[in-house]
This record gives structure tokens, C-alpha cells and sequence, in this order.
């Protein structure tokens, strides 16, 4: 493994010089920006776009539900007009900005869509999926709870835990999205296979069919991600929303088992990397700004503190607690 420097180290990294941290330092300031008129505008702009987005989701879902079939004309609705504000929202380069208004607070189910769409293709960006490889994944993470429409509102909406034969029914979604995407002319195998693979898991413990490793789709890999990160991001009516930083730690303590360990390590990186010069608290009370991320482990951070540099690498007993103003 190459070490900051580039050069090969099995060793710890030791601690960073006072070279390396004016160095740092220098480019933070360089990077240090006001929030002007010109950044807010296109906040507002895909504020607008994405709610539009969900409004079309919620609509053609409720047709789905209504119709017990998705008609060809509503994927290319979904392929003409909501995809490509997914794509323009996956390539907002403040993703922190993004999360925050990715939160589903109101009408969940529908909202989800269009948040693990972006979610997905965002990490599928970071993955150097192809194109056309990447149209494929956007469509599929939008549609991966297609089978929802088949799913009792009583069952969605039960505010309580739900039964054993609740549950199952609620995890057949799986299979009824299956269903109705798998005889869709026209459309890539993989769209199918998402919303049938999204809760199988890498270690063999997900369903319906208790897949492992190599015999779920990389789509279904890439989504399940997504879906699990917007679902633990967002209030519902069981849960309230986990802290951005909670939400990544828990993932993190996931990599090994219930994910694919290379995808999720880059998406953990790629957000934390976002949080370069937010303040953050630590779990002993201290106040620091974070200035460097380790890429081979995101949550140990580097940071600035009101009596210099903490390296949370060598401060093992310590972590944040949550990001201030989050």
C-alpha cells in the first residue's frame, strides 16, 4: 500500500510533519470560499428540479399501482425527463449540500426513488461506470422499488414494527419489481435483476434468495448502498433520521459482510472527503475543523484544533461525535 508520499509502507503512517501541515494549510485557505449569489442559485434551481422529480415518480408509481403493469411510455418518461436530473444532481460537487436536501422528510416511498437514484449514480460516477453503463444503473436505482406498488399502504405506512407476515410480505417488494420490469421491452436485464437483487447481501444474509458475492448483479451492489444510506438518512414513520456523520460511521462498520467492500470504501471516502473544513465535535467534547482525510480509513481524520493538530489516527480512544450545524 503507497503511503502519502507515494511510496510503498506497510507500516502505520507516522504522524505528519510541520511541512506537510503548513503545506495543507495552505491549500485549505487557497480552497476557502464565501457562499455568493452564484453558488445559491444553482441550489435553488435543482431544489426545484428534484421535487419536480419526485412529483413525476410519485405520479407514474401511482399509475403502476392503479394499472398492476409499468407501460412502456412511463419508462420513457422516466428516461426523458426524471434521469437526467438524476445525472445533474449526481454531478453537484457539494454532496454534503446534496444530502441534506436528498432527506426525505414527507411521503418517503417517493422521495426514496428519486434520493437512491442519485445516491447510485453518483457513486456509479465515482466507480467509472461507462455511459451507457451508468444510463442502465440511474434507471435501475430509480426503479428499484417498483414492487413497492404491490405492497398493502397498510404495510408501507404502519407506523409500529411490523409482524412476521408483515415483514414477509414487505420483502416480497423484491420479487413483485421483478416481475413487473423483467418482460419490459427494450430495457437492459440489470433493471430487473436491481429491484429482484437490492437486498441481497454480499455475505449470503440478505433476500429473497440468500445470493452471495459474484452472483449479484454489480448494479444491485451499487444500489443496495444507496438504498440502505437515503433509508437511515431519512425520517420515517418507525425511525427518525440518523446524523450524517452516524450514518457513515455505521456504514463504514459494515464494510465487511454486508457490502462490497470496494464500492463502499469509495463511497465512504468520496463523503468524507466533502467535509474537509466543516467543524466537527468529538466524543471527548473538542472542537476541531477537519483538513485531511485518510483514504484508507475516512474516519480518521486530521484535524485543526484550538491547540493544534489532532491526528485521529493516533488518537485511538477518540471520535467524532457529529458535525457541527448537522
Amino acid at each position: 500500500m503507497k503511503n502519502r508520499r507515494g511510496k510503498l509502507n506497510n507500516k502505520a503512517n507516522p504522524p505528519l510533519t510541520i511541512p506537510e501541515i503548513d503545506f495543507i494549510m495552505e491549500q485549505l485557505k487557497k480552497g476557502e470560499s464565501s457562499l455568493t449569489e452564484d453558488h445559491v442559485q444553482p441550489r435553488v434551481k435543482i431544489h426545484e428540479k428534484i421535487n419536480k422529480a419526485s412529483i413525476q415518480i410519485k405520479n407514474i408509481f401511482q399509475d403502476i399501482c392503479i394499472e398492476g403493469k409499468i407501460q412502456l411510455e412511463k419508462i420513457e418518461v422516466i428516461k426523458a425527463e426524471v434521469a437526467p436530473v438524476i445525472a445533474e444532481a449526481a454531478k453537484n460537487p457539494d454532496i454534503y449540500y446534496l444530502f441534506e436536501e436528498l432527506q426525505a422528510n414527507k411521503e418517503y416511498t417517493n422521495r426514496h426513488n428519486i434520493g437512491v437514484g442519485i445516491i447510485a449514480t453518483y457513486l456509479g460516477m465515482k466507480l467509472g461506470l461507462s455511459k451507457e453503463n451508468l444510463s442502465a444503473l440511474t434507471l435501475a436505482a430509480t426503479l428499484h422499488d417498483v414492487g413497492k406498488t404491490r405492497i398493502p399502504e397498510s404495510i408501507l405506512e404502519k407506523p409500529g414494527k411490523l409482524t412476521a407476515a408483515e415483514y414477509e410480505e414487505m420483502k416480497r417488494h423484491t420479487i413483485y419489481g421483478y416481475e413487473l420490469l423483467k418482460n419490459i421491452p427494450g430495457i437492459p436485464p440489470s433493471i430487473a435483476l436491481t429491484a429482484l437483487q437490492h437486498h441481497e447481501r454480499e455475505d449470503g444474509k440478505g433476500y429473497p434468495l440468500g445470493l452471495k458475492g459474484n452472483d449479484i448483479h454489480h448494479h444491485s451492489k451499487i444500489v443496495a448502498i444507496a438504498d440502505v444510506f437515503h433509508a437511515m438518512s431519512s425520517n420515517r414513520v418507525y425511525h427518525q433520521a440518523m446524523p450524517f456523520y452516524k450514518v457513515i460511521e455505521q456504514m463504514n462498520s459494515d464494510m465487511f459482510g454486508k457490502f462490497n467492500p470496494e464500492m463502499l470504501l469509495e463511497f465512504v471516502s468520496r463523503l468524507m472527503s466533502t467535509l474537509v473544513g466543516k467543524e466537527v465535535t468529538l466524543t471527548n467534547g473538542r472542537i476541531g475543523t477537519i483538513i485531511m482525510i485518510n483514504p484508507y480509513d475516512p474516519l480518521k481524520v486530521l484535524l485543526k484544533t484550538s491547540t493544534g493538530i489532532m491526528d485521529l489516527r493516533m488518537e485511538k480512544e477518540w471520535q467524532i461525535e457529529r458535525i457541527i450545524g448537522s
